[in-house]
């Protein structure tokens, strides 16, 4: 993902300081408001591909010629994700958990109390059978609401490095809050620059940074809603790891490192 800035801008600008209309819509920017459009793009969080885009289409005046770049442009990324691919299906002599196959990420975020000390947790599976867990993302001072953004964000960059090595993945998350407001919210509140109606956003950054990635790949993410504390072993797997983030005021998302022990990771605090 790349931040907006006035560097970036400048790349992508005519000798006239104007941008197209190609440029406005990888900004997502009405041409209605094209006089503003710097003012509207500060601070915008675009994939690395609409930023490459967005410069490799400066200073082209016809259409014509703008979308045989974009439709080059997308052949070039095509072809560099089957070159992943093929490279990762590569025989490998690893003799630990293979990378290949159907993967399941369950994702939760806890608090205690709300607001207090929170953390964010996650538990791979692959072909059903645990893989690895993720715990970190510690706030002294968080939410529930905070946690579980998190949870899912971190979820979602999984996800998107495994999409690339062409494994299937649902993502299971507790969470209705941060579900709706990736897959349904972000969507009135992007189309009015980001605002609602009754007052601000509430963890904006967070729900941005959700949003842009969970587009890229939605179409191979399944994003599925369970309920907590139901019996789902990888759920409860996620909230004990929550628990173990505020125990050891992890603040970077990295991977359980112990040797894994379901019965004993579940006699853990619970969230």
């Amino acid at each position: 993902m790349q931040i907006v800035t006035e560097a970036l801008l400048n790349l992508g600008l005519n000798k006239n300081g104007e941008i197209n209309e190609q440029q406005l819509v990888l900004l997502d920017i009405k041409e209605e408001m094209k006089s503003q459009f710097k003012e509207l793009a500060l601070g915008k969080e675009l994939s690395d591909a609409r930023a490459e885009l967005f410069v490799l289409l400066a200073n082209i005046s016809t259409k014509k010629a703008r979308e045989t770049i974009i439709k080059n442009y997308k052949a070039l990324q095509k072809f560099r994700k089957e070159l992943n691919n093929s490279q990762e299906e590569q025989p490998q002599e690893d003799t630990q958990t293979p990378l290949e196959g159907d993967v399941t990420i369950y994702c939760d975020g806890g608090c205690t109390p709300n607001p207090g000390k929170a953390g964010s947790g996650v538990a791979v599976y692959r072909n059903d059978k645990l893989s690895e867990l993720w715990y970190g993302l510690y706030e002294p001072m968080g939410t529930n609401n905070t946690a579980e953004l998190g949870a899912l964000y971190e979820s979602l960059l999984l996800a998107q490095k495994e999409v690339q090595k062409g494994n299937k993945v649902e993502i299971k998350c507790d969470s209705m809050y941060s579900i709706n407001c990736i897959k349904t919210w972000a969507i009135s509140w992007e189309k009015k620059n980001w605002t609602k109606k009754g007052g601000e956003i509430k963890n904006l950054e967070i729900i941005k940074k959700a949003y842009y990635l969970y587009n890229e790949i939605k179409k191979d993410v399944k994003l599925t809603h369970i309920k907590a504390h139901a019996g789902f072993e990888g759920n409860e797997l996620a909230d004990r790891m929550t628990m173990y983030t505020i125990l050891t005021t992890q603040k970077e998302f990295i991977k359980y490192s112990k040797p894994i022990d379901v019965a004993e990771i579940l006699k853990m605090r619970e969230g």
